[in-house]
């Protein structure tokens, strides 16, 4: 079970006649008391806990103590308790910052946030799944959702947008973004959001034609792309022999030196070794 859990089945009132907890409150038992667990009616109208054998009632819920009505989970909810908003925040590398995003939301009001520092060409983004996920189950318990983001940036480009648009679309989840140049609310299945799809695809792939076309006009200057070479031959054929030897990447790298360039004297990382035998095993392939 993880710590969302209890949010998710409290998204659902308890078909249970001696319990009937309205949707944002624990069970209770049938003398008054704050359950220690949900009922099985309960959870099980959650998808991800369908085939669970207990949920336990978290201790914020103060189980055993006296049952007494609650407002829906303030980490779900707005101050009306009728919409939902779910933030997601997402950065490309572990270098950076989620800090604006995470900021920008929280001013917003959003206190449910998932965030990952994940690219956007990941064939799958966990806590936008979790994020996804959640606001599906709430919005079957009647609630409005509202999926809210930084910008539009944050949830992907071209393709991955409009993948996401259709599943938004047919859970009948609304759409946010707080900057940018869509910043309001969507419908995901509109016009716009369409078209945005299309033209943040172009953007990327005007972005990768131009980086090509200044890579060959580099070269045909006479420039290196990319990092200086440090393998030679004799580089090559002793990773050749000490793979031979059955010795891992790394102690092969130990027992290489560079021989040329900033980098004369010291060892090459194992992801070199590992790309300098690959690339000699591909063009043997070839020949």
């Amino acid at each position: 079970m993880s710590g969302d859990d209890f949010l998710r089945v409290e998204a659902h009132d308890c078909p249970m006649s001696s319990c009937a907890a309205p949707a944002g409150s624990p069970c209770r038992t049938g003398k008054g008391k704050v359950a220690i667990g949900y009922h099985t009616a309960r959870f099980r109208l959650v998808p991800s806990l369908a085939k669970a054998l207990s949920v336990k009632t978290p201790a914020v819920r103060k189980p055993g103590s006296v049952w007494a009505e609650l407002p829906r989970p303030a980490a779900t909810v707005d101050e009306t308790g009728a919409h939902v908003r779910i933030g997601y925040a997402r950065a490309s590398t572990v270098r950076q910052s989620l800090d604006t995003q995470l900021d920008s939301l929280r001013a917003a009001g959003i206190r449910r946030i998932f965030s990952e520092k994940i690219s956007t060409r990941a064939q799958t983004r966990p806590e936008l799944d979790r994020a996804v996920a959640l606001a599906r189950e709430i919005r079957a318990s009647g609630a409005a959702v509202t999926l809210v983001v930084h910008e539009h940036k944050r949830l992907g480009r071209g393709i991955e947008l409009a993948a996401l648009a259709e599943q938004l679309k047919a859970a009948d989840i609304g759409l946010e973004f707080l900057t940018g140049e869509l910043q309001g609310s969507h419908d995901p299945s509109g016009v716009v959001f369409t078209v945005l799809a299309a033209l943040s695809g172009m953007e990327r792939e005007y972005i990768r034609d131009r980086t090509l076309e200044g890579h060959e006009s580099a070269r045909a200057r006479g420039k290196t792309i990319g990092g200086a070479a440090v393998a030679d031959e004799a580089m090559l054929s002793m990773a050749l022999h000490l793979r031979d030897q059955n010795h891992s990447l790394r102690d092969i790298a130990a027992r290489l030196v560079i021989t040329k360039g900033k980098k004369k004297g010291q060892h090459p990382s194992p992801a070199t070794v590992l790309r300098l035998l690959r690339d000699h095993d591909q063009a043997a392939v070839m020949a």
